[in-house]
């Protein structure tokens, strides 16, 4: 339907996990992270323009996407940072990965900077796009639906569907195309799709980047740090305040783009990434 198909699997701690990579084996390495409620679906363009100069990965977190849904999983940020250390271990054994640089978006900013602080992941340099990482988090819809997350589970299928679509779209300024809207809710329809979109919303706490928030100074890489001037998830403000917290850090604000700067501004987003993943390491 999407025209966008992660082939290869990983048997990760919390489920099936699939994955896929584009360009060239050999090319520099780069890591994509998708946040939620969306997948890796929202890179699929920034991915293949990437895959010119580099070995582009990509994958489906536990519980999103293709990937594995199922009751009683454990979707949580921690146990996504615990994938992710494992599947950059299972990389790095199957493929050859070392040190890739890594692009992460909304919670997939949380699920990196977690593997890499808590999990011992090394990275070569590390993009956070309008991310999770400092609290207070979550809209005052998300905390409704945590708190109410089983009442919100037994919606009827066709308003479940109607409120993740109004939810989606309104992560973009401008206004999501009616496909792109349609490939965004889809893993979330259906009976396991609507249990699984709220089993993470329920289990997204705020302890795990309260874990890691005061040890942003510690970071020791090239750090960019992307923002939307009209996210309406996660304002500017929150991009300003991480990129003053991480020594070096580079702040690049993306005029009219909301939370899905993939979406909205996916030729700015992309030149900003290319730009900075072709620079030269320190020293």
């Amino acid at each position: 339907m999407t025209g966008w198909e992660l082939t290869r699997t990983f048997g990760s701690t919390s489920g099936e996990v699939r994955w896929d990579a584009l360009g060239a084996e050999g090319l520099p390495p780069v890591v994509l992270l998708h946040g939620t409620p969306f997948s890796s679906y929202v890179w699929r363009a920034t991915a293949r323009a990437l895959s010119r100069r580099h070995r582009v990965y990509v994958w489906d977190m536990p519980g999103y996407g293709s990937s594995a849904m199922q009751a009683g999983q454990d979707v949580s940020l921690g146990a996504q940072g615990r994938v992710f250390a494992e599947l950059l271990a299972h990389w790095e054994q199957a493929e050859g990965l070392s040190k890739p640089a890594v692009v992460a978006h909304d919670f997939g900013g949380a699920v990196a900077l977690r593997a890499h602080l808590l999990h011992g992941a090394r990275y070569r340099a590390l993009a956070l796009v309008d991310v999770v990482a400092l609290a207070p988090w979550g809209s005052p819809f998300f905390r409704l639906v945590q708190q109410h997350a089983a009442v919100f589970e037994q919606l009827p299928p066709p308003l479940h569907a109607a409120l993740v679509r109004e939810y989606v779209s309104s992560a973009s300024g401008p206004g999501l195309h009616p496909s792109v809207a349609d490939a965004l809710v889809e893993p979330w329809l259906g009976e396991r799709g609507q249990a699984a979109f709220y089993r993470q919303i329920a289990q997204a706490e705020q302890r795990f980047t309260d874990e890691i928030q005061e040890r942003y100074g510690e970071l020791d890489l090239p750090v960019l740090v992307c923002w939307g001037t009209e996210d309406a998830w996660i304002p500017a403000e929150r991009g300003r305040e991480l990129a003053g917290r991480v020594p070096g850090a580079r702040l690049e604000l993306i005029g009219g783009a909301g939370h899905l700067a993939q979406e909205d501004a996916p030729g700015e987003l992309t030149t900003l990434l290319a730009e900075f993943l072709s620079e030269p390491p320190p020293g």
